[in-house]
């Protein structure tokens, strides 16, 4: 009796067993054989002894009986039968087209596959059950999410709200609201107890004592001499323009169980990717009015069955979907090196990403290309203030495949939002869909890429001037990104190649790289400076023509810019002129420098010259600025760089002194060299209307015009902490709108040269 305790205090410390598992269960012991315990029943007689040992006897003949039915049970066991892969692949075939077959339908599959009709009718009960378990598990992950996300904008909102401080006294906010009227009052009743308290103390110490007003320090003089006009009369107050977001996901990292779930959705999104780009109609529908390719959204949920599409779309959300083809002057494996590589992607695209970075590498992949999944963040923008950025987090999947005996490689880009709970949204809120690009290799290193942009983006308010140009798509489509590409690409050939004669005092190949790397740092430093990236505050200016004039001031204290306080100021007006008509007027420095006001009646003189494209726009200059001051110890230059694509045009340009440019040719480090740029941005827009000239080619009647966004850069101050009065603001709005009224004049006398020249050819 005390080794049964011990053998039962040995299967664990304090486990509590019941009685009846305790008097029912068997242990055994290598040497010992314990029957099973029962309690000990009272005296028993011989008799009852007997009949309880016919039925042990019975007992035992029963289990043995047990024992030889239960061995032959595995040999009458039901056979399963298993579909073959032809036959599940014709049932799926069928259940994508009709998930509820009849049964004269039912009959004919089970003759052709050769199955009972009952086992067509059962497969596809489970294949509809199962699909239904899949979209319930789908919905719950979302669902889930979304609640998730709800609660942290709540928790989030709350610690907002009670960090709110006056922005005035640096307390906390007055709870209610509080009436303008009364803030009046109250301010009056401060000022005049001021007064009386400044009145009293003066007797004491015989002497005035200065208000509030009068304590507060002047503003330092930061006067433009250099523009000729004079204010008489103080201009009111700017107006500050809303602060852009900022996402602030430091801590945003998948976990080991989310990568799976990754790695599942790549896959899918590159599926929807190669659809969207071999499928036409009835996806995709040619607009006849415009000629572009319209995304039918309701073809596009019945096709793609992928967890993320299944929310429903809200009114508060505008689709965005474009397609384009073109093929480009680079071989697919230099393009997938840059699209895998945050800063060469940065580089690659200077006008339409402001800011992108690699969070996590999920998968490294074959060679870090093939099969690389990546989080990124990237912020893209138009080229102005007035067009709101949009960030967001995605992830960027690379993979090579065979599609009809044909080599592509899929770059998908597919957003984080789905199943990640931790996702700081951006304001406008962006979703980017299943987007990205196939791109196959041509002879000769050429490569044909399809592009495909489709996202959600928040239905907001854009300014009037822009508003058709990011409604279009135009801003963010793929034509643009593909415009873009393909300028870019001849840039980089025209780097890497050797046998292009150059212009000028450029003395090697060596120089000439590095005159274009100085050039290309020049470009990128225009774009981020002139657009709302990085949540840059722009002011409106007040008395600016149909409110599109935007400043901003920022302190520089790093190498590659001027240090100092910068005032960059920002205007767009639209032209009735053909957007190349405005680029060859601009990029010409000898028409350039008719414009009064761009070149203070300087001429320029071209002494290097570099074609970096197939388009003789595509060039970098260095020019000479002749003035009287030059001497020969003493050169003023301008770098100078023009591009234009079929997406719209830059023209920027900065001086540099020889110093600089020598260094740069040199092979030195020409990142400390400091670059102010100004320039231009034309994007075309063709306005659809009654009215205007007719486009023969399409049949529809256009009116054909330019957006001309002019970017403006002065170093205000060399003292970071100095401030800008009105004066500043009201000179440089007076020198935008200066440069503009002579670039319509210059471009209105063109355009009657021309149209004089035309007449007089008819006349012969």
């Amino acid at each position: 009796m005390y080794g049964d305790c011990e053998a039962i205090s040995s299967m664990g410390g304090n486990m509590v067993v019941s009685s009846e598992t305790l008097f029912t269960s068997t242990f055994q012991n290598p040497n010992f054989t314990y029957l099973p315990l029962e309690p000990l029943p009272p005296m028993i007689t011989k008799e009852e002894n007997g009949s309880l040992l016919r039925g042990k006897e019975e007992m035992k003949s029963g289990s043995e009986s047990e024992l030889q039915e239960t061995t032959e049970q595995p040999l009458k066991k039901k056979r399963y039968h298993r579909h073959t892969a032809h036959q599940i692949q014709e049932l799926e075939a069928v259940f994508k087209e009709c998930p509820h077959p009849d049964d004269k339908q039912r009959m004919k599959l089970s003759q052709e596959l050769g199955l009972k009709p009952r086992q067509v009718k059962f497969w596809f009960q489970n294949r509809r059950t199962q699909m239904k378990a899949q979209q319930d598990r789908s919905e719950n992950v979302i669902l889930r999410a979304e609640n998730d996300s709800l609660k942290s904008e709540f928790y989030r909102l709350q610690a907002e709200l009670s960090k709110l401080v006056c922005p005035n006294c640096g307390g906390p906010p007055v709870p209610g609201g509080v009436s303008f009227d009364e803030l009046r009052i109250e301010n009056a009743r401060l000022g005049e107890e001021l007064e009386r308290v400044c009145a009293i103390a003066s007797r004491y110490i015989g002497r005035p004592i200065q208000t509030m007003g009068e304590l507060m320090p002047p503003s330092l003089e930061l006067d433009m001499n250099i523009y000729p006009r004079q204010f008489l009369e103080p201009m009111p107050p700017p107006i500050l323009s809303e602060t852009p977001s900022y996402l602030d996901n430091n801590n945003l990292i998948l976990m080991e169980e989310e990568k799976t779930i990754a790695m599942e959705l790549a896959m899918s999104a590159t599926d929807e990717l190669v659809k969207m780009c071999r499928t036409n109609e009835p996806l995709w529908v040619r607009n006849n009015k415009t000629g572009k390719e319209v995304l039918n959204l309701d073809e596009h949920s019945r096709m793609f069955h992928w967890p993320l599409n299944l929310k429903q779309r809200s009114s508060e959300f505008r689709t965005e979907a474009s397609r384009d083809s073109s093929v480009v002057i680079m071989n697919s494996i230099t393009l997938v090196d840059a699209f895998v590589n945050a800063h060469k992607w940065m580089e690659l695209f200077p006008s339409i990403v402001a800011r992108a970075k690699c969070v996590q590498v999920i998968s490294q992949g074959v060679s870090g290309t093939n099969g690389c999944l990546q989080l990124m963040y990237a912020e893209l923008h138009v080229l102005s203030p007035l067009v709101p950025t949009r960030e967001a987090y995605f992830l960027r999947y690379c993979q090579q495949q065979n599609v009809e005996d044909e080599t592509y490689w899929a770059i998908v880009d597919f957003p984080l939002d789905g199943f990640h709970n931790s996702l700081q949204t951006s304001f406008p809120l962006y979703k980017r869909r299943p987007s990205g690009c196939l791109i196959q290799d041509m002879p000769n290193g050429y490569s044909r890429v399809t592009w495909v942009e489709h996202a959600e983006i928040e239905e907001k308010p854009i300014h009037q001037i822009f508003s058709h140009f990011v409604h279009s798509g135009m801003a963010f489509g793929a034509n643009r990104w593909l415009a873009v590409l393909e300028r870019q690409c001849e840039r980089v050939a025209s780097l890497m190649a050797t046998n292009i004669p150059d212009i000028g005092v450029i003395p090697s190949p060596e120089a000439r790289k590095n005159l274009m790397r100085l050039s290309q740092r020049m470009i990128r430093t225009f774009c981020v400076n002139i657009s709302s990236c990085s949540g840059q505050v722009w002011t409106a200016v007040p008395d600016s023509t149909d409110d599109t004039v935007r400043i901003t001031t920022r302190k520089v204290s790093e190498a590659g810019q001027p240090n100092g306080l910068i005032l960059c100021a920002v205007s767009t007006t639209w032209l009735p002129y053909p957007h190349h008509h405005v680029f060859d007027l601009l990029r010409d420095e000898r028409r350039r420098a008719q414009l009064e006001v761009l070149s203070n009646g300087n001429a320029l003189h071209e002494v290097a010259h570099i074609a970096n494209g197939s388009h003789p726009g595509n060039c970098i200059s260095l020019l000479r600025i002749n003035v009287s001051s030059n001497s020969s110890q003493h050169v003023d230059l301008m770098l100078q760089e023009s591009c234009t694509n079929k997406s719209g045009s830059l023209v920027v340009y900065s001086t540099v002194d020889v110093n600089s440019v020598q260094l740069a040719m040199s092979g030195e480090d020409p990142s400390c060299i400091p670059l102010l740029p100004l320039g231009f941005f034309i994007t075309p827009m063709e306005l659809v209307n009654d009215g205007g000239c007719k486009d023969e080619a399409n049949g529809h009647n256009i009116t054909t015009g330019s957006l001309l966004t002019v970017g403006l850069q002065v170093l205000a101050s060399t003292i970071p902490s100095a401030k800008i009065n009105l004066s500043s603001i009201a000179a440089i709005n007076n020198h935008l709108c200066t440069t503009v009224q002579q670039i319509s004049s210059a471009l209105s006398s063109n355009c009657i040269g021309s149209c004089n020249e035309g007449d007089n050819g008819k006349e012969k």
